[in-house]
């Protein structure tokens, strides 16, 4: 398969058709999605008619735009409009929105092609894509195997060659551990950076949205397309954003970059501990100055996530209730109603986190749980602008294992601890990336965190950049 930024140049000088990289995309879905479960819904008709236009608009010699001809898999909670958009969840299934997400808009400006939308955990709320209503993602690499989650059908989808790029939301690692799972790169933008309208939210101060790709430049160039101010979202960052692209060979010279001790010890497997200090080795001989960074709180972020992150969305799932969008069971009154189509249409996770967020907001709790949990995450975000003081980027491990058995951990604590690497730079609003680098002693794939200042990309990338070379020759 053709890199995204190969099969654009192709498209665009009218060497490939667009129409036969989208045949060649949705035979090869076709071929063996029914092992992997990645996908949820083809946009077939949509697709084809865009694949159409591009070739139509080469053909006139007009250029399509920098993603022409791309295939791109969407994440199922990002509103397509006239396509089923479920969230992998019964309360939604059958919805189809009336308008797209911004990301989709300024996609299919560039020429992008949508595909289809992808399975996640319901509501994007786990750490495996075992939690949804239509069935649990396999891992490319292995298919007894958890792709990672929430956005698991997404990862998949890119591992497994249907298409070069992806879109996923990360709310406390949803991006980035399913693509260290994977085998991919995933990233995790500034809060703010990429429009959230069209998102449709689990925790609105948490939720991003970020690419997918094979290989670290797809991914700048799909993160230089769907980033930028959007005045239909209050949280997008109003201020223009410099390509991530046009500096992605400086490399690393310079740099100062800190891996953080405390991502680094206990409930870490030993193999994932090695290739991450083989990673700060690669950075050493690109020139970096690599040294060890405490950032104490980072030991309070899963506690503290899973106190705002649920409390918000017990706020912002109250809206399915029955009446306005997506599945309704009748009851004998509104009240019964709302409670009989809730209980049918949430599963377990989901309503798990709906009891303990709106528990952390009730009366005489909210000060002790809600209130605590905000003042460990302004904790959080002053400890990293210190460490950001001394420090270019920051460097950890991404999930604390590869990939391990569907089924395995039937404990929500034990998949709750698959993002203690990811959820600090959630909280405090920074950009994060997962880069593949080498594999485990099981020969699955591992993935090393990136993490940089707010808004500063064009570093987080190009240190991935020097990663990803030097795991070339890697096993």
């Amino acid at each position: 398969m053709n890199t995204a930024t190969e099969l654009a140049a192709h498209v665009r000088s009218g060497d490939q058709s667009a129409s036969v990289a989208l045949a060649e995309a949705l035979g090869s879905i076709a071929d063996s999605d029914h092992d992997i479960n990645a996908f949820l819904h083809l946009t077939r008709d949509r697709a084809e008619q865009q694949a159409l236009a591009i070739d139509q608009a080469v053909a006139a010699g007009t250029d399509p735009g920098p993603l022409a001809g791309v295939p791109i898999a969407i994440k199922d909670n990002m509103c397509t409009r006239g396509e089923p958009t479920t969230c992998s969840s019964k309360i939604l299934e059958g919805w189809r929105p009336p308008y797209d997400a911004t990301v989709i808009s300024r996609l299919e400006a560039a020429g992008a092609i949508i595909v289809g939308k992808t399975n996640l955990d319901e509501f994007a709320m786990g750490s495996s894509t075992e939690n949804s209503a239509f069935g649990a993602t396999r891992n490319p690499h292995d298919l007894s195997r958890v792709p990672g989650g929430s956005s698991g059908g997404s990862a998949a989808a890119v591992a497994a060659g249907y298409v070069p790029l992806s879109l996923g939301s990360d709310t406390g690692g949803s991006i980035r551990q399913p693509a260290a799972l994977c085998g991919v790169v995933g990233v995790k933008p500034t809060y703010g950076a990429v429009s959230r309208y069209g998102l449709i939210a689990f925790a609105s101060s948490l939720d991003q949205i970020g690419p997918f790709a094979t290989n670290v430049t797809d991914a700048a160039l799909c993160y230089d397309v769907i980033a930028g101010h959007d005045p239909l979202d209050a949280t997008s960052i109003p201020i223009e954003q410099a390509s991530t692209l046009a500096t992605l060979g400086d490399g690393v010279a310079g740099m100062r970059i800190g891996i953080i001790d405390e991502l680094c010890g206990e409930g870490i497997d030993a193999d994932v501990i090695a290739r991450t200090h083989e990673a700060a080795d690669a950075l050493r001989a690109a020139g970096a100055t690599v040294e060890t960074v405490s950032i104490p709180a980072t030991i309070y972020g899963l506690a503290a996530y899973y106190l705002i992150a649920p409390a918000e969305a017990s706020s912002n799932l109250a809206r399915f209730d029955g009446v306005r969008y997506g599945q309704r069971v009748d009851g004998v009154n509104v009240a019964a109603m709302n409670v009989a189509t809730r209980s049918a249409g949430f599963g377990d996770e989901v309503k798990r986190r709906i009891m303990l967020g709106t528990y952390a907001l009730s009366s005489g709790y909210y000060d002790a749980y809600y209130g605590k949990a905000q003042k460990v995450r302004s904790l959080i975000s002053d400890e990293f602008a210190t460490a950001y003081k001394s420090f270019d980027l920051l460097l950890s491990p991404t999930s604390p294992s590869t990939a391990f058995k569907i089924g395995a951990k039937s404990d929500p604590m034990a998949l709750y601890m698959c993002d203690v690497c990811t959820i600090p730079s959630n909280l405090a609003g920074h950009p994060a990336l997962s880069v593949p680098f080498g594999a485990g002693d099981d020969g699955l794939p591992i993935g090393v965190q990136v993490l940089a200042p707010m808004l500063d990309e064009a570093k987080m990338f190009r240190a991935a950049k020097v990663l990803e070379d030097a795991a070339g020759g890697q096993s």
